[in-house]
């Protein structure tokens, strides 16, 4: 379902005839509903296309927005039955398919592609971007999962309140948008010595005015590609300036590789496609600091970013570049290499992959209902927020069994969390951890020497050994965690929260109802505290079996590192999401661990319970005191009381 389609060409639609085109390669079956609009395909790659009643938005007449209602689109998704419904920057037609997938239970993948709160703001409607914002929020919290195109949208969304939120880009055509498409001809035509290029709708939300301060620079000429309503108002405000209109195939590729600079001013993109193309076509970008752009332009090396609003920056950052030719051939050819790797292909396998995350989370949805509890919203972490102590607390998961290092200590999530945060300027760490350990050894004894540390930062996962014995008071070992939150909170640390969890064995699911009553509990604990929370439920492919250990009781390495990259999702690390799948390929054929799993494992656990001791007796923390994570020893020294 998209709010955007041809015959209207723009980034939505472009990347769903991409996802079509390999959804069809690949051998899958599509159907597609978008607004009704003249012109409009029966259908394309393979998919028949559903044109749904449509009215044309106002002051933009040839863009339409759906009218169905979302029984319609219910019937329709009913007729076709699919496995998932796949919601292309979903506003008005994508909410009435976002209840339709609700109604008919099935998993709903929300792609975020449109600032549209930040467009009324530029459209002059002000009074109505809390209300976009709240529909926003609403719309995007029933879907499964949303995939947010930038750094900056996901931190956007997750300030909304919405939770799930995964990183997917856009490809790019690397074949058609090539240093080759440069034509001395075309350049010859245009008049100019040097080329200012812009490429993208010319329309409020994309601060094309802003162009006019590069209009008069000495030898050049701003050449600007595409249509829209501030057409007029643009040719009038850059007189010399050259409209071309709306290009497409190869004679925008042309244009594109014939320009010398890019500069693209909207602040509310929430990826930028033409970026990526101008860097395809070997040309250096100028672009704003804010939004998609910071994803895709490196300072210095393949182009620049300038201060938000700043004409004067983006005036000394374009001169920069037109004054020195052997410079905008550099970072021309940094932008070229960049998105080798950035194929439609390799970007809709990931699409495809988001999917299968969705259609597991749906189950997750469906037990959450019968729990009947919603989900948990999302973690209030600050955009770019740092800590410098970490303190992590907990039993055995926490420790590391069964993630041994190399040189045979144990590492665990923790550690590997520790190892994320600490890449973004150093960090103190310590880990209270211990084996067998239980709710009320978190909350006496490493509690007290966690508060002593005085950090800024502390994770608790625990409770798995509580709930595994022969009787638990659910409710009160959650209290007993709530006032250890308390007081953390109080001494001014953030507190990550972490579900205990279960593997996917048939033996486990006898205690299947405690941790799903204490995953509701730690949530209630998280909502009323202000912790950050990571609902294990929330990812189905943990309590899968490569995920544990040999004895089927603790992570594996694998697990370990799943857990780590979804914690440093939460907690803001930069690209967390990426680095977890780059590690996930260069560990898919790690072995699953296999063995003697009675004698080694089960009996003597066994034999402990039924003497009354525990693994953990007599152990101490592997890291009772900070240890400094980074590369400079200047900033070792930290005050403790």
């Amino acid at each position: 379902m998209t709010e955007s389609f041809l015959p209207h060409m723009n980034g939505v639609t472009g990347s769903v005839l991409q996802i079509l085109k390999h959804l069809e390669r690949t051998g899958h079956e599509a159907h597609v509903l978008a607004p009704d609009a003249v012109g409009i395909p029966t259908e394309i790659s393979g998919a028949p296309v559903q044109a749904i009643p449509s009215l044309p938005l106002p002051g933009y007449r040839n863009v339409r927005v759906g009218t169905s209602s979302a029984h319609r689109v219910a019937a329709a998704l009913r007729r076709f039955q699919p496995d998932i419904v796949h919601l292309a920057s979903p506003f008005a037609l994508g909410w009435r398919g976002a209840l339709a997938a609700e109604r008919l239970d099935i998993a709903a993948v929300a792609a975020y592609q449109t600032d549209v709160a930040a467009y009324t703001e530029r459209y002059g409607i002000p009074a109505t971007t809390g209300i976009a914002q709240t529909h926003i929020a609403r719309l995007h919290r029933r879907a499964t999962l949303t995939l947010a195109p930038s750094a900056e949208s996901a931190h956007q969304l997750t300030a909304l309140g919405v939770d799930r939120v995964r990183r997917w880009g856009r490809g790019v055509d690397a074949e058609r948008f090539h240093p080759s498409r440069r034509s001395e001809e075309l350049r010859a035509s245009w008049g100019a010595e040097v080329v200012i290029g812009y490429v993208g709708r010319l329309a409020p939300e994309k601060q094309v005015e802003d162009l006019a301060v590069l209009d008069g620079l000495l030898g050049t000429r701003v050449v600007i590609v595409g249509d829209g309503p501030s057409r007029a108002k643009l040719a009038a405000l850059m007189p010399r300036a050259l409209f071309l209109g709306h290009l497409s195939g190869d004679a925008l590729a042309a244009a594109m590789a014939s320009f010398d600079v890019f500069v693209h001013p909207g602040e509310s993109e929430t990826f930028g496609q033409t970026l990526q193309e101008a860097h395809a076509s070997g040309v250096p970008v100028v672009a704003t600091g804010r939004g998609g752009p910071l994803d895709l332009v490196r300072m210095g090396i393949d182009g620049w970013l300038y201060r938000p609003g700043d004409l004067d920056d983006l005036t000394m950052r374009v001169r920069d570049l037109v004054g020195d030719q052997r410079k905008r051939r550099a970072l021309g050819e940094a932008g070229w290499q960049a998105v080798q790797g950035r194929s439609w292909g390799s970007v809709c396998d990931q699409l495809l992959g988001h999917f299968d995350d969705a259609i597991g989370l749906r189950t997750v949805d469906s037990a959450l209902r019968a729990r009947r509890v919603t989900r948990p919203e999302a973690p209030a972490v600050v955009p770019g927020r740092r800590w410098s102590r970490y303190v992590a607390l907990g039993d055995s998961l926490t420790e590391g069994l069964c993630d041994p290092a190399p040189d045979g200590s144990l590492r665990g999530w923790a550690d590997r969390l520790a190892l994320l945060l600490a890449a973004r300027g150093g960090l103190h760490y310590a880990n209270l951890a211990i084996r067998s350990k239980r709710v009320r050894d978190v909350c006496g004894i490493q509690l007290e020497r966690a508060l002593a540390l005085r950090p800024d930062l502390v994770s608790i996962l625990i409770g798995a050994n509580d709930l595994v014995g022969r009787a638990v008071d659910v409710r009160l070992i959650a209290d007993q965690l709530e006032q250890a939150v308390v007081r953390l909170r109080d001494s001014g640390a953030d507190v990550l929260l972490v579900t205990p969890f279960l593997p996917r064995r048939r033996a486990a699911r006898i205690y299947a109802r405690r941790f799903s009553a204490f995953a509701t509990a730690v949530a209630g604990v998280a909502a009323r505290t202000g912790a950050i929370l990571i609902d294990t439920d929330m990812h189905p492919t943990l309590p899968d079996r490569p995920n544990w250990g040999e004895d089927l009781v603790h992570l594996s390495s694998r697990g370990h590192r799943f857990l780590a990259y979804r914690a440093g999702e939460v907690l803001g690390v930069p690209h967390a999401d990426a680095l977890g799948a780059l590690d996930a390929v260069l560990h898919e054929n790690e072995p699953i661990g296999a063995g003697l799993w009675w004698r080694r494992h089960a009996l003597p656990w066994v034999w402990r319970r039924l003497h009354g001791r525990a693994a953990g007796d007599g152990r101490v923390a592997k890291h009772d005191d900070y240890v400094y994570l980074g590369r400079s020893s200047a900033q070792r020294d930290v005050p403790v009381a």
